[in-house]
């Protein structure tokens, strides 16, 4: 429980108070388990002061130091902590369901099991704050600083719901060491919003799963090159509805990638997703497709949908991927297409 004499000279305002800080500025304040939420704390000097367990909810700490602070397990439930400062501060199981957070700093906090759901982040701080466990369940994190470089204890919760109102606006690095899938990482700036492209360019993967190795090779050395790439085996989990998710894959990422070959143009599953990419391309005149081929089939076959691809656009060659430099020099030119900027596809 906290210290009654201390208890009496917080409800004496805050100019008693910070004067009674100032002439012992080596004292911890005992104020475990206090029910504060009628208190007046605006610019209160709570430096290094014990609030395990308090029950602020819904009061109001702007302008305060709250630095190494301990408040683990306390109730901020809509606080309103505006430009204070909480450096160091101990904040494992607190709840700040609500809480306004705005232009507060929380650099070097533990945030350990925090609540910060439905929170305020304008500007907030979060400077190598240590966190694990953690909700950030239907908040805006796009004005939040400095989330790149938090110290993740384990993962944490980052809701859909706060994807969009963020617009997709999260350092990826915050977002993998909170857990979040890769996928949803890949897919975040669509989620937030349908009119907005993704600022850089993902591609999917189409291909006959009799030439796996060559995909798996192709998709690790294209991603170790930065391009965002989607396949089947790796990214379609049990249970999926696999053509519903290849299309709505199609129509998310920028680039269709289809790897021609004996077995691939006689899929029925590869000609579908070249048709809804051509689709695509007419719709937003572009370049979606980009064929490469493993063999010769696509040069001789009388398919329309193969024929049309091999009259009217240029084949990536990589008949002899097996050669170490062969594979190289048809992977660079294939990275300098795919990197170059967008514009009509060639159909001359």
């Amino acid at each position: 429980m906290a210290n009654q004499a201390h208890v009496d000279i917080l409800k004496q305002g805050v100019a008693v108070w910070n004067e009674w800080r100032e002439k012992h500025p080596k004292m911890r304040p005992d104020l475990r388990m206090i029910k504060g939420a009628s208190l007046q704390l605006n610019e209160m000097n709570l430096f290094g002061a014990d609030l395990f367990g308090a029950d602020l909810h819904g009061a109001s700490i702007t302008n305060a130091n709250l630095n190494k602070t301990t408040l683990s397990q306390a109730d901020l439930r809509s606080v309103n902590l505006t430009n204070s400062s909480l450096i160091g501060a101990d904040l494992i199981r607190t709840n700040l369901c609500r809480a306004t957070l705005a232009y507060t700093n929380l650099s070097n906090s533990n945030l350990t099991e925090t609540n910060f759901n439905r929170a305020n982040f304008t500007e907030t701080d979060f400077n190598k704050a240590e966190i694990g466990f953690a909700s950030f369940a239907d908040v805006d994190l796009s004005q939040a600083k400095d989330l790149k470089t938090m110290i993740h204890r384990g993962p944490s919760e980052i809701s859909v719901r706060t994807i969009y109102r963020s617009k997709g606006n999260i350092p990826e690095i915050f977002l993998r060491g909170a857990g979040v899938p890769e996928s949803l990482i890949i897919f975040m700036r669509s989620l937030a919003s349908a009119d907005n492209p993704i600022d850089y360019y993902t591609c999917f993967i189409s291909y006959s799963s009799i030439d796996q190795a060559f995909a798996e090779r192709l998709y690790s050395d294209l991603q170790r090159k930065g391009a965002r790439c989607w396949f089947a085996p790796e990214d379609l989990k049990v249970g999926d509805k696999f053509w519903h998710r290849i299309d709505e894959s199609i129509k998310l990422y920028d680039k269709l990638l289809v790897i021609l070959s004996e077995h691939s143009v006689k899929s029925a599953w590869v000609e579908s997703e070249v048709m809804a990419a051509l689709e695509k391309e007419q719709q937003h005149n572009k370049a979606v497709l980009f064929p490469i081929k493993l063999d010769e089939a696509v040069m001789q076959t009388n398919l329309p949908w193969a024929a049309n691809i091999r009259r009217t656009r240029h084949i990536g060659d990589f008949t002899k991927w097996k050669n170490h430099g062969n594979y190289w020099m048809a992977f660079s030119r294939l990275l300098t297409a795919l990197q170059s900027e967008t514009k009509e596809p060639d159909t001359s």
